[in-house]
């Protein structure tokens, strides 16, 4: 083992104190490890997972990392070990430095929306995030992201586990650090939508023919097609994307999609 992952391995346990209040839950019954191993790597195999596409599970009662798919020693440096042994303290240390603050601050804000729903709400809850992840010998950076869903919430309606598919982003997005949303959807039915860039919560309300066109944006469409399809103009689907824009809050279509990756329409 080179000098530089033992130094790598003697710097660890240094993230997990911000996780405390989710170690701090009162967990009922949780699934055995093993078994939840068992299922995540079905999955996983089913997915057929590609380059550039990753798949985690943290376990928030131990504070580790109970299941990870994917190629991520090429990636980021750390082999596999690593994210076995120290699977959370690994996941944070090779975050980009100058994401970690925020990234320390959104997981706040995710417990206590989470905590602050009826156990209903909590099933719809899920969040995404866009991060740097920074090679541990070339300092090579990776721009990565991820959709987040709880895997497993108890009985007394704890967050216990998640499941993150992530995805490396080929161009760099627009923005310059951690970036992150979240949505769930009320008892009513009515969908909620909190983002960085809009932090008090607020209901998306789509018209029918913005649903339309939202479910044909996430099917890579262009403007011209997607007139052709629902027979109306180019300058009519642009007024949508524009209206679609200003209600989910996004500033450009790059994050507009990345909005709606956590929609079902």
């Amino acid at each position: 083992m080179d000098k530089v992952l033992l130094r790598d391995l003697k710097a660890q346990n240094k993230y997990t104190h911000f996780f405390q209040d989710w170690a701090n839950q009162e967990f009922g019954d949780m699934p055995d490890p093993k078994d939840v191993v068992e299922d995540l790597e079905k999955l996983s195999n089913q997915i057929g997972l590609q380059e550039g596409l990753y798949m985690a599970c943290f376990d928030y009662k131990n504070l580790n990392l109970a299941f990870f798919a994917g190629n991520v020693e090429e990636l980021t440096g750390y082999p596999p070990s690593m994210f076995r042994n120290k699977g959370m303290e690994t996941s944070f240390t090779m975050i980009h430095p100058d994401d970690r603050p925020e990234l320390f601050r959104f997981q706040e804000i995710v417990f206590k929306a989470f905590h602050g729903l009826s156990l209903e709400e909590k099933h719809t809850f899920e969040f995404s995030y866009t991060t740097r992840w920074v090679h541990r010998t070339t300092l090579e950076v990776s721009w990565m992201m991820a959709r987040v869903k709880p895997y497993f919430i108890d009985e007394s309606g704890n967050f216990a586990m998640d499941f993150h598919v992530i995805v490396r982003l080929m161009v760099p997005p627009k923005i310059s650090n951690y970036d992150w949303n979240y949505s769930y959807v009320k008892d009513d039915g009515e969908r909620v939508m909190v983002s960085k860039n809009q932090p008090v919560e607020s209901p998306v309300k789509l018209t029918r023919k913005e649903k339309e066109v939202v479910k044909l944006i996430m099917d890579a469409k262009s403007s011209k097609e997607i007139a052709e399809i629902l027979n109306i103009s180019i300058n009519t689907v642009g007024t949508h994307r524009k209206n679609i824009l200003k209600k989910l809050g996004a500033r450009n279509v790059t994050e507009m999609i990345k909005i709606l990756g956590s929609y079902d329409f």
